[in-house]
């Protein structure tokens, strides 16, 4: 058991909603650790210092979250091969000689609560992925390596969508651009990896939405995201948020940061809701 009490956070723009205290805190108690976890919103510009005074100050780890994602590989020294995979960094934390090392536990906790806590395989699926930034970058690589029949990655901006296009297409079948590309087609698997549920908003969507479609928001809302409601108003069969992402990924890194890997379940019912008065300790 640790004695001191290391700082932990997550670091994003926005970042006020983030259940990430309230996921480490269930989890230290757990596992008998002693850590303090909090969240720091700092805008783009502000990034590299914010993150450096942290770790100058003591701090032991950090989530990163949107729009930092790809910011924060940049940043790190050095990468851990999934995160090098990636181009993206959502855990950091600090090596023997005081640099940074950068990981990306992101698409480990998708295809963790796809296939393991919603029991949905995803080999062999048409996967509609929205958004091309760091989000998406962190899913790529484990996704594909699950044998998805194809993916078609869409973005408002379409050069970035080819740009993932180009970087993933030796994995399998990856098509890229704008959301165009996407209008009259059916997908089995359509993950949001855009920031739009952060802000209240709808992605572009493709109007049909078939009977065996399944949706997933790496965002979050208490009351259902506009994307989530989208796809049930049209009939979707099945949709989730990133709840058991965001658990999955969490516990990722707090394994890489603490060498003690929690159980997610426990957390993961608290936040869908089986006891919704314990999340008012969420601080």
């Amino acid at each position: 058991m640790t004695t001191a009490t290391d700082r932990y956070a997550v670091v994003g723009h926005p970042v006020a909603h983030s259940r990430s205290p309230f996921i480490h805190a269930h989890f230290a108690a757990q596992t008998n650790q002693r850590i303090e976890y909090g969240r720091i919103d700092v805008a783009p510009e502000r990034f590299e210092a914010v993150v450096r005074e942290f770790f100058a100050d003591g701090g032991r780890g950090l989530n990163v979250t949107v729009p930092h994602k790809e910011a924060a590989a940049r940043l790190a020294a050095t990468l851990t091969p999934r995160a090098a995979d990636a181009g993206a960094v959502n855990t950091l934390y600090p090596t023997g000689d005081g640099r940074l090392c950068g990981d990306n536990t992101d698409g480990m906790g998708l295809v963790t609560d796809i296939e393991v806590n919603r029991a949905y395989p995803i080999q062999g699926k048409r996967v509609l992925l929205l958004g091309a930034g760091g989000a998406s970058r962190g899913i790529l690589g484990p996704v594909l390596a699950r044998g998805p029949r194809s993916i078609t990655i869409v973005n408002r901006r379409a050069e970035r969508a080819l740009e993932l296009t180009e970087r993933f297409a030796s994995r399998g079948e990856v098509i890229g651009g704008g959301y165009d590309i996407a209008q009259g087609g059916t997908f089995d698997l359509i993950v949001n990896a855009t920031s739009a549920s952060l802000a209240g908003n709808l992605p572009p969507l493709p109007s049909a939405v078939g009977p065996d479609t399944v949706g997933y928001d790496m965002a979050y809302a208490d009351n259902g995201t506009p994307f989530t409601r989208f796809l049930r108003e049209r009939g979707a069969l099945r949709v989730w948020q990133g709840y058991g992402m965001l658990v999955e990924q969490a516990a990722e890194a707090f394994f890489v940061w603490r060498g003690v890997r929690p159980d997610t379940r426990p957390v993961l019912d608290l936040l869908e809701g089986s006891t919704p008065s314990r999340l008012d300790t969420d601080p």
